[in-house]
């Protein structure tokens, strides 16, 4: 009797065992969906560029495992900087799979509390943390940072002549059209456009501000400037940049490394450079410029400098995370790009397109599975609407591996370019002179074109573009990017006030280029050497301009530039 009951009770403990292990059966995936759909909700928060296994094409998931290291990366898809890794180091054929340092809020309202603000007070220390719409980011309050500070300043503040028909490159009325389209450049046309294609009139029955923010900014251009200095449509077109959603993707023909066309929901496009190396990476020694990689971090770094220079002259770019699934091949009606698509060894997904250079399966660029950095920089308006004049830069190297070009051999080079067309007469010196700067700066070497938009003619500024091969080296300064500003001894007045004010410590540039690049979604744009190198540059630049005045004198060194004829203002200490 005492043996049947003891055999009960252990019936019945492996009765209760069994049904406490089917629940558990049955609850697990019920937390599993839960846990998964937290987490994407997570991931689509902050950015449209979560991964969705069940969005992708059916035969495409099944080529993929779900890699168990998964769980182990970190829901923040900021901090992914998995990519190709092109250094000349051992295993530069490998995948990279070092994590850059995440930089949360908390880092980044640090690293503004650094920045001190003129008068030596802390530029934070009164004042309250407001936070970004854009990312979580956090910015002091309006007037509590240098950049502020410096976009209050009276040589930020000079106000252009006033505007004619002839001055605006658009004259808006109700007869344009918009025709959106999968592939190629975006465009305004007039009635006499195909009519076969969707039509969008964007103007018709509205007013400027119910336009799409891509077609205010190709309204606002003018021959002074492509945005003003207080822009709020600016502002939102860089929203748009990484936010809207991507309704096409095709490679953008010419060039020597992959590009991408993007075209946005609401029918706006920008080009879109992959990384291709991370922030630490250095361009290899033994490079040329010529075959050096085109960096995406570059791209936007140069349209903050050059809006802290108040040049205005490069499209507006901003830094998107995206999924290379579902907003890059399945989206693309290119063939030879979607045929480029792979899943790499450690399952990530690959793709290198069609390029002159880097363009195989060596050099394919890997996501971590599949997002990927890039830049996405706005597009200019339809060259059927609005030319552009492509013009050889005078001080264009030789892009040979032995020769060299007439500039580096002859000193007096600059004194055959004063004698030749447009240079001869008007602004367009001072504007190539300004664009070295802006080079030299940034490291650049590759400025072998330059563009202006053909209606303004000659008396209109350079279209500062194709920035990729910035901020290669943050250890070595090209003085030869320079030459054009040493043989010609020449500079626009605005200008040259600037960057005296820009070597202050009050206004100090790598400090307003930190403040300003934390406002990209993928900042950090750039490691600390890479500004400080700014200023060691900056401090080169005045040195050549000061051996200038010595020798010429300021009142032919220094010259009034278009659009200077209201800039009076002269800070103490300036000459």
């Amino acid at each position: 009797m005492i043996l049947f009951r003891k055999f009960k009770v252990l019936l019945l403990m492996v009765f209760l065992v069994a049904c406490t292990m089917h629940i558990m059966i049955d609850l697990l995936p019920k937390l599993e969906k839960r846990a998964a759909g937290a987490d994407g909700g997570a991931r689509d928060g902050g950015c449209q560029c979560a991964h969705h296994p069940g969005g992708e094409s059916q035969g495409w998931g099944k080529m993929r495992a779900r890699m168990p290291a998964d769980a182990g990366w970190p829901n923040n898809k900021h901090a992914l900087r998995i990519l190709q890794d092109f250094s000349n180091e051992p295993g530069s054929n490998l995948t990279s799979h070092s994590l850059e340092k995440r930089v949360s809020a908390g880092d980044r309202a640090a690293a503004l509390g650094r920045m001190r603000a003129p008068g030596g007070r802390a530029a934070d220390q009164h004042k309250p943390l407001i936070g970004d719409a854009s990312g979580g980011r956090t910015v002091t309050a309006h007037g509590g940072s240098r950049l502020s500070a410096l976009f209050q300043h009276p040589l930020y503040r000079a106000e252009l002549p006033a505007l004619t028909d002839d001055d605006a490159l658009f004259n808006v009325n109700t007869d344009i059209r918009f025709y959106p389209r999968s592939t190629g450049s975006q465009g305004w046309h007039n009635e006499e456009g195909n009519g076969e294609e969707d039509e969008f009139s964007p103007t018709a029955g509205g007013t400027v501000e119910s336009y799409p923010n891509w077609l205010r900014f190709h309204i606002g251009i003018n021959r002074y400037e492509l945005y003003p200095r207080q822009s709020e449509v600016l502002e939102a077109l860089l929203k748009d940049l990484v936010s809207q959603r991507i309704t096409s993707v095709a490679m953008k023909s010419g060039g020597t490394q992959l590009k991408l066309i993007m075209t946005f929901q609401n029918y706006g496009q920008a080009l879109f450079k992959p990384m291709k190396q991370t922030r630490e990476q250095q361009t290899p020694p033994d490079f040329f410029y010529f075959s050096d990689f085109e960096r995406h971090n570059a791209e936007i770094a140069a349209f903050h400098l050059d809006k802290i220079l108040d040049f205005r002259r490069v499209p507006p770019v901003a830094g998107r995370l995206v999924n290379m699934t579902r907003e890059i091949r399945d989206v693309t009606r290119d063939k030879k790009l979607w045929r480029t698509f792979f899943i790499s060894p450690a399952n990530n997904v690959c793709f290198y397109g069609e390029c002159s250079y880097y363009c195989s399966t060596e050099h394919a660029l890997c996501g971590r599975p599949d997002q990927i950095e890039g830049s996405l920089a706005a597009f200019l308006p339809d060259l059927n609407l609005a030319k552009r004049k492509t013009w050889r830069n005078p001080w264009r190297r030789s892009y040979h591996k032995r020769k060299k070009a007439e500039w580096e051999v002859d000193p007096d080079y600059c004194d055959e370019v004063k004698q030749t067309p447009p240079y001869d007469r008007g602004t367009r010196l001072l504007d190539i002179m300004d664009m070295t700067i802006f080079d030299f700066l940034m490291g650049n070497m590759d400025r072998h074109h330059y563009e202006t938009f053909e209606k303004f003619g000659n008396d209109t500024f350079i279209i500062h573009l194709d920035n990729g091969r910035g901020f290669g080296k943050h250890s070595h300064d090209e003085v030869s990017i320079l030459v054009p500003l040493s043989q010609c001894c020449r500079v626009r007045k605005s200008t040259y006030l600037r960057l005296q004010l820009l070597a202050k410590e009050d206004y100090r540039l790598s400090v307003l280029m930190e403040e300003s690049l934390l406002l990209d979604r993928l900042s950090p744009i750039l490691i600390q050497p890479h500004l400080q190198a700014l200023d060691r540059r900056l401090r080169l630049i005045l040195q050549v301009l000061g051996g200038c005045i010595d020798k010429e004198g300021y009142s032919n060194v220094v010259e009034q530039g278009l659009a200077e004829a209201t800039v009076t203002h002269r800070s103490p200490g300036y000459r």
